[in-house]
């Protein structure tokens, strides 16, 4: 059973999806300062907040989207290389901007973080070094478009069978 270490703070990283630009755009949060093997120390993810913003922080997302089109963004314990689907045992949380062609926007969020299992609190325990962020607009961007993630977690400390079973699972999902 995990027992908090700390009360819950927030981490956060920008993408930038570049004009003109259609690849899957890459980041990390890095956790290596929180996560202390020795310790059995892990980080509990309680949510994950996406925000989509234009080229600067007052600008409409409109204007960076083309019509017919969406941006994706996903946070994974392991780096995949790209977007992977929902069943990926990786995934921690998904995130969608749909633009319809008369310029409507609807935001969706596909998965929340889960315990994937029994004996958690509330939230995905994270044992691994690096959050993993990808994100792609299924068309051509018109301006920069930027999404920030925003992690809402707290540091645990793990029973040595918790802990070993996350290691496992996710050395397992590594595969």
């Amino acid at each position: 059973m995990a027992t908090k270490k700390t009360a819950p703070f927030t981490l956060t990283e920008r993408l930038t999806l570049a004009t003109g630009a259609t690849p899957t755009v890459s980041g990390t949060i890095d956790l290596g300062s929180y996560v202390d093997v020795g310790d059995r120390q892990g980080i509990m993810i309680h949510s994950v907040d996406y925000i989509f913003q234009g080229a600067t922080a007052g600008d409409d997302v409109i204007a960076s989207m083309p019509a017919a089109s969406s941006v994706l963004v996903q946070t994974l314990d392991l780096n995949r290389g790209g977007l992977v689907f929902a069943n990926d045992r990786a995934l921690i949380s998904s995130s969608a901007l749909t633009q319809g062609t008369a310029n409507d926007l609807d935001r969706s969020s596909d998965l929340f973080p889960d315990n994937f299992g029994k004996g958690a609190m509330d939230g995905r325990t994270v044992v691994n070094d690096q959050l993993y962020l990808e994100a792609k607009c299924t068309g051509t961007t018109t301006a920069d478009l930027n999404v920030t993630v925003r992690v809402t977690a707290s540091i645990v400390k793990l029973s040595q069978v918790d802990f070993m079973a996350i290691a496992i699972q996710s050395t397992a999902a590594d595969n």
